[in-house]
């Protein structure tokens, strides 16, 4: 396997990393035999120390292989000898994979947020492992009872 930056890369590559194509600045491929098998990007934040990891794909025949891992751990690398200090995400929980979904989180957001559960395989226990920390929660972002879980993790 190999990971390849397509910072710089021609557009068939590009296109064929997703459909239609992302515009995010810094990306990476991991690619096994000519195969995509996952794929990482980055928007960097306006005069900022961090970025936001926007998306993380890995298709759904590979997961589970530590592709998600290695493309972050390149673009960790990546950020890092850019100056940056932080990387965020967001994952949303439309599916009412947590504890979170289907429930009114007002008035008592950050207490719920504290006791939050992984109903049925919500990518935060992902994140978590790959040392992210959860650092809020906006309620309804995706409709109602549909939150987005933010997290963050230092590449210092």
């Amino acid at each position: 396997m190999r990971i390849i930056d397509l910072d710089g890369e021609d557009r068939e590559t590009v296109h064929a990393a997703a459909e239609p194509e992302d515009q995010t600045p810094a990306s990476d491929l991991l690619c096994e035999a000519g195969t995509i098998l996952g794929w990482i990007g980055a928007i960097p934040q306006v005069r900022r120390p961090r970025v936001q990891l926007h998306p993380l794909v890995v298709r759904s025949d590979c997961r589970h292989r530590g592709i998600g891992r290695a493309v972050l751990a390149d673009l960790e690398d990546r950020v890092r000898e850019r100056g940056g200090l932080t990387i965020w995400l967001g994952t949303d929980d439309e599916d009412y994979m947590t504890s979170l979904g289907g429930v009114a989180l007002f008035p008592n957001v950050l207490e719920r947020l504290m006791n939050i559960r992984n109903l049925r395989g919500h990518p935060y226990e992902f994140y978590r492992k790959i040392g992210c920390a959860i650092t809020g929660v906006l309620p309804d972002a995706n409709g109602p009872g549909k939150p987005d879980l933010y997290m963050a993790k230092s590449v210092r």
